[in-house]
């Protein structure tokens, strides 16, 4: 039975530790404080205090099979989204004493900047339009350049935005009938928090080294779609939009607009989503309590 060390257990690493908890496995998972440890073990998960920033905390981590790194940006934090993405997994690399023998590095399909609403599958160039894609493309080619020297040739999921219980984009904005600074009609590519476990714990069991997977469901969806269905689900009035105004921090999101191809996933991996679009997943998420 595999030992997985899960470095980073927030919104998706929790879950993923829970499904290959409740497999019998032994699962490990990082966390910074004390006060989360807890939660792990409620769901199956041994709790590691470490915090890849600190290089210090990384030199006893247990000895696995293999390791999922899912180490997320705290925007309330004091360090920078490259901080924690690039030297965060270089810390890790340089500093974890174990020996496993497989990686999975969580990364974000923010790394693709087309902005003509194509599809995009695995093969097609990584174009960051603003710093948070080149952040999470660097910190991909960090894993890349110091995996193999580790004995770990990595396997990378580029997940679309997570939403689930507790996590509805925008909802609060809609609660208070706040236009979106945006284009209606650009696209949103999706994952539900639930599938995308299912598909990281695929990853792990059957992912290719080396092999980069597109973590996304069937359909992408217009933002008007996609807010429409939040308000409708909660009982509120309908989404409004304005135009971005260039200063506003929305505006960078306007320099993208695609469809992002969950084909690799399907014909690969052999994962049936739970929640393959917004209309199964929305009314899943809103009515979790």
């Amino acid at each position: 039975m595999s030992r997985t060390l899960i470095v980073g257990c927030g919104y998706l690493g929790q879950r993923v530790g829970k499904l290959l908890a409740d497999r019998g496995e032994t699962v490990y998972g990082t966390v910074r404080s004390s006060a989360r440890a807890a939660s792990l073990q409620g769901v199956g998960i041994e709790p590691v205090i470490a915090n890849v920033l600190a290089p210090d905390s990384l030199t006893n981590l247990p000895d696995v099979d293999r390791v999922l790194y899912s180490v997320g940006f705290d925007r309330s934090g004091a360090d920078s989204m490259r901080t924690v993405y690039v030297e965060g997994v270089r810390n890790f690399l340089e500093h974890y004493p174990g020996t496993a023998g497989q990686l999975v590095y969580v990364s974000s399909t923010g790394v693709y900047g087309r902005n003509d609403g194509g599809w995009i599958t695995e093969d097609d160039p990584a174009e960051p339009a603003h710093e948070s894609g080149r952040v999470c493309l660097d910190a991909e080619a960090v894993t890349r350049r110091l995996g193999p020297g580790r004995g770990l040739d990595p396997v990378v999921i580029r997940c679309s935005g997570l939403y689930g219980p507790h996590r509805i984009p925008r909802k609060a904005s809609l609660e208070r009938n706040e236009p979106i600074a945006g284009d209606p009609t650009k696209f949103l590519n999706l994952i539900h928090i639930d599938d995308a476990a299912t598909l990281a714990v695929a990853a792990l069991d059957r992912g290719a080294p080396g092999r980069i997977y597109h973590v996304s469901d069937d359909r992408p969806v217009e933002r008007q779609e996609f807010y429409s269905l939040v308000a409708t689900l909660l009982g509120i009035a309908p989404p409004r939009f304005e135009t971005v105004n260039p200063d506003n921090p929305a505006a960078a999101r306007e320099e993208s607009n695609k469809r992002i191809s969950n084909h690799r996933i399907r014909s690969e991996l052999q994962v049936d989503l739970a929640f393959p679009d917004i209309q199964s997943g929305l009314p899943a998420a809103i009515a979790t309590p």
